[in-house]
């Protein structure tokens, strides 16, 4: 990695300092962001992170007195050209030469993988990780959570495979519960087998939507029991109709999934656990974690002082199982089955009590892997409508992004005459709304806004493709670059500089979210690196100019671009090369 061979170089002068093992070193020094306002060196050493622990609580103008002490011990080589002190920090510029050919053949040889090769990952064991998101409910809303939950989980996959993890991608589906009672009686009411193949989610979902106005009719009320009960009971009619509804929806999920860029290894569900279920009831009785209300429902006690002031209900009063007690069977289930090291659930902060529990009562059953279980959490949007109105399915949004992007891209000026602009339309749509998600934090409500979403300049997921594109474009023009005649003399310009700097960054950043879960340092490096590859493309024109240089600025651009594309791949986008 080419930052990974300048630190190494940085700390083995340190570690002869300061009398540390250079491996020490590594992780306290870092690449320093461009700033638009003022040159920067390429790394910094943070003085508080390498004195004694016990003086830790050095004040500002100590920290800067130790660090003008170290910055005057150290000497440039042929690796740094500059050594300087900054607040609390020692500084150091690398031979500018050498970073353009270091970071130039760095992004050549690695390509795809440029970045996860870095020893920042080096002492990250490889691991296996389920991970479990979207789980949309079948017959119901396709809400804009799922939306969330499934570009989201999405993303977490794509940075473990990068990394070198294996993943289990599941989507575990809400097929099961007293709502198919009610679906059932309703489709014999009101469903038509047409429709349930040609769109089985809209067909469902009206059926539910007509059943539920007759739900508290007592007649009615006691059919759904009747069909929900045969289900249970395995009745072989009854869990042909289930079956069928279940399966053409999956089939339809895969077919949007698809256009998503999304897939999954298992598609699982509650239906899978319902027997299951109640052998951890069984263990919870057997283990004497099982107390009974006087209600008849059985609860585990969750509080401290063991006094049943927090608890949590795992059983109805007729002994059948709840939603926490068919996530419990799925946790074990899944722990035999893939042996996991750490596994994920990726909903709604408003799940985030059911999920404390759940680990809870795992670990009270005495399995200490649920230390490993994590729940990555996000917040609501707000305000996302259709043109026709509220959101129900996930194809309406896809739908509308592919329409709006392509009636922009029709009234732009600069639009290229494409092969398939239906296509291109939807994944520079998709872009913008992955980029609108990811840009804070996960766990922040935000208000959606299309106008905002969808504007071709700022921080968008539109000005993202564009400049790939545009790079893109550049290199078809002028031809590939090559990178074995590359004169680096040649991109010694302040704005060639702050490009190569900003390359130099790309394993931190990885690492930074690769350690949170969280995208948006990602979208912010990668919102960075356009905005600097459209200030050069400005001003480091390659047609015109004399070979060597020409050559020498189509390599960088070329570097610039494939670090974009990997980026936005991580994040679920597929970057376009026409628009």
């Amino acid at each position: 990695m080419a930052a990974g061979s300048f630190r190494r170089s940085i700390a083995s002068q340190l570690s002869k300092v300061l009398d540390l093992p250079p491996e020490n070193l590594i992780k306290s020094i870092s690449a320093v962001p461009v700033s638009k306002k003022r040159y920067v060196a390429d790394f910094q050493l943070s003085i508080a992170s390498v004195i004694e622990k016990s003086s830790s609580d050095c004040l500002a103008q100590d920290l800067h007195r130790q660090a003008q002490q170290l910055a005057e011990r150290l000497k440039c080589d042929s690796v740094v050209s500059e050594i300087s002190a900054g607040p609390g920090t020692v500084n150091f510029t690398i031979n500018r030469e050498l970073l353009a050919k270091t970071v130039l053949q760095q992004v050549w040889k690695d390509g795809p993988e440029y970045g996860v090769k870095s020893e920042l990952f080096s002492t990250v064991p490889r691991e296996k990780a389920v991970i479990e998101f979207s789980s949309p409910n079948i017959a119901k809303k396709f809400h804009i959570g799922h939306l969330r939950s499934t570009i989201v989980g999405n993303f977490i996959a794509n940075l473990k495979v990068a990394l070198g993890h294996e993943v289990v991608r599941i989507n575990y589906l809400g097929d099961w519960g007293m709502q198919f009672g009610l679906l059932g009686v309703g489709f014999q009411s009101f469903g038509n087998q047409e429709k349930l193949k040609s769109s089985p989610l809209q067909h469902l979902f009206e059926v539910y939507v007509q059943i539920n106005k007759a739900a508290e009719d007592e007649n009615t009320k006691k059919l759904a029991k009747d069909f929900f009960r045969k289900l249970e009971e395995h009745d072989e009619q009854t869990l042909s109709i289930w079956k069928q509804f279940r399966d053409l929806s999956i089939e339809e999920y895969i077919r949007i999934y698809k256009r998503l860029g999304v897939h999954f290894d298992e598609y699982s569900g509650e239906s899978f656990y319902q027997e299951k279920a109640q052998e951890v009831l069984k263990m919870l009785e057997d283990k004497g974690l099982l107390q009974k209300t006087v209600k008849g429902t059985g609860v585990v006690d969750l509080s401290e002082k063991r006094d049943l002031s927090a608890v949590s209900t795992v059983m109805r009063s007729n002994g059948t199982s709840l939603y926490i007690t068919r996530d419990l069977a799925a946790a074990i289930d899944r722990m035999n089955k893939h042996s996991w090291d750490t596994m994920i659930y990726v909903t709604d902060k408003s799940q985030s009590n059911h999920f404390q529990q759940l680990f809870q009562i795992l670990k009270l059953m005495g399995y200490d892997w649920a230390e490993r279980c994590q729940h990555v959490s996000f917040g609501l949007i707000q305000g996302m409508k259709t043109r026709r109105g509220e959101v129900i399915f996930l194809e309406d949004v896809l739908n509308e992004v592919r329409s709006r992007m392509l009636q922009n891209m029709t009234s732009t000026k600069t639009t290229k005459e494409l092969q398939d602009p239906v296509e291109t339309a939807e994944k520079v749509g998709l872009a913008a709304l992955i980029i609108q998600d990811f840009r804070g934090l996960l766990s922040s409500d935000y208000q959606f806004s299309w106008d905002r979403a969808l504007q071709s300049r700022g921080d968008t997921g539109v000005f993202l493709q564009y400049t790939h594109a545009r790079l893109h474009s550049l290199e078809q023009m002028h031809g590939n670059a090559e990178l074995t005649d590359v004169n680096v003399a040649c991109l010694l310009e302040p704005d060639a500089i702050s490009l190569l700097q900003h390359l130099l960054r790309y394993d931190e950043v990885l690492h930074r979210s690769s350690q949170d879960l969280q995208p948006k340092h990602i979208v912010s490096y990668l919102l960075t690196l356009s905005h600097l590859a459209a200030v050069a493309h400005k001003t480091l024109p390659v047609k015109g100019s004399a070979r060597d240089v020409a050559q020498a600025r189509l390599c960088l651009f070329h570097a610039a671009r494939s670090v974009l594309a990997n980026g936005m791949k991580l994040l679920g986008i597929t970057p376009v090369t026409q628009m």
